[in-house]
């Protein structure tokens, strides 16, 4: 099963980061998530399929990712 992420997603993990948080925001997607923690700013980047076993829970959802517009044939 995949789970969707999106860009501002607040996410808690299942075990703390070394600053004592499990809260981190998506700042960037693709085969590899980029997270940033929001007690001590340190970014990181985990594999989806790492980051979907770590994941507790979502805290917050992030905004809908507005679909590109299909050229217009004129």
């Amino acid at each position: 099963m995949v789970i969707a992420f999106r860009l501002g997603d607040i996410v808690r993990l299942r075990k703390p980061h070394p600053c004592g948080s499990y809260e981190w925001r998506v700042v960037r997607l693709g085969a590899d998530i980029g997270l940033r923690c929001l007690k001590c700013d340190r970014r990181v980047l985990l594999a989806r399929s790492e980051l979907e076993r770590r994941l507790k829970a979502f805290v917050a959802r992030g905004e809908n990712q507005p679909s590109p517009e299909a050229p217009s044939g004129e």
